[in-house]
């Protein structure tokens, strides 16, 4: 059996939404997978092509056998052939993406179709699940917890909501981010940002006129500025410019949402490469022998 997976981009929190709020976005990795007799293999081309493992730690593996354990499916050896345009390491969810493949593959290999389940699997992870159910679900999704349960629904995205990245060469890591946060803020931001997410999930599938006040956040983006002090600096120079800009997730990509998809003029983008990028509203797909299935 062959298996050919797209699997979209995501940009998580969305600014106030904190590990809650998730976008697919329409630049793709694609892993085509063969069941052997064998050891495993992996090829890699593109994005991470010589850095990545390329035996059984790669991540597409160990969430391809993780989903394959839990089904019930035999994996004796793969033949994994990854082509990836998700740049690593922006936060743009090419970590989630790699583990959201690997789940799907592993359902596409139990011929069954993708359920909450497989978002539980890809979730565990990482540890939260905005940017997986946005890989798995696409269009805008809202994630949460419940215990060890990870739930996410899925939210049309208003047509009019343009996404832009603006992309950097440096490198973050969500492990080293997440560590400049504080183990406590006070009452009044987390007032504002409850309000502020609710707003956005307004703004985003039905107002989004009122994207730049629904996008402000004081929960995380502040704390972790020393990370990336160019990406704070173009995100207040959209924002300043009425443009609805944010981090990318761990950062360092900024995401923004300008009018029509264009950025005004005169915003000093140096360092950075801005590329409209629009949502994706289909998310993961799965080929088996060459038919589509979910």
């Amino acid at each position: 059996m062959n298996l050919r997976v797209k699997v979209p981009a995501s940009t998580a929190n969305l600014g106030p939404g904190f590990d809650a709020l998730g976008m697919a976005l329409a630049m793709y990795d694609t892993v085509e997978v063969s069941v052997t007799d064998g050891d495993t293999h992996v090829e890699v081309t593109g994005e991470g092509a010589g850095q990545v493992p390329t035996d059984d730690s790669h991540l597409v593996v160990l969430a391809l056998r993780a989903a394959a354990d839990s089904l019930g499916v035999s994996l004796p050896g793969v033949l994994l052939r990854c082509h990836n345009t998700i740049p690593h390491a922006r936060g743009l969810g090419s970590s989630a993406a790699a583990i959201v493949a690997g789940v799907a593959a592993g359902y596409g290999l139990a011929g069954k179709p993708l359920d909450e389940h497989a978002l539980q699997l890809a979730a565990e992870f990482e540890g939260h699940a905005d940017n997986a159910a946005a890989s798995l679900y696409g269009g805008l999704v809202l994630a949460w917890t419940e215990g060890s349960r990870y739930r996410a629904v899925r939210l049309e995205p208003h047509p009019d909501v343009s996404p832009v990245v603006l992309v950097p060469d440096t490198l973050s890591a969500t492990s080293v981010t997440r560590g400049l946060l504080p183990d406590n803020i006070p009452h009044t931001d987390a007032a504002f940002a409850a309000g502020r997410c609710a707003l956005a999930v307004h703004a985003l599938t039905a107002r989004p006129d009122l994207l730049l006040p629904a996008t402000e956040d004081r929960l995380h983006q502040d704390y972790r500025e020393s990370a990336w002090p160019q990406t704070m600096r173009i995100v207040r120079e959209l924002r300043e410019n009425g443009v609805p800009a944010m981090v990318s997730g761990a950062g360092p990509t900024v995401f923004s949402l300008p009018a029509r998809g264009v950025l005004p003029a005169g915003i000093d983008t140096t360092g950075f490469v801005a590329r409209p990028l629009p949502v994706d509203l289909t998310g993961v797909e799965v080929q088996v022998d060459g038919t589509n299935s979910r």
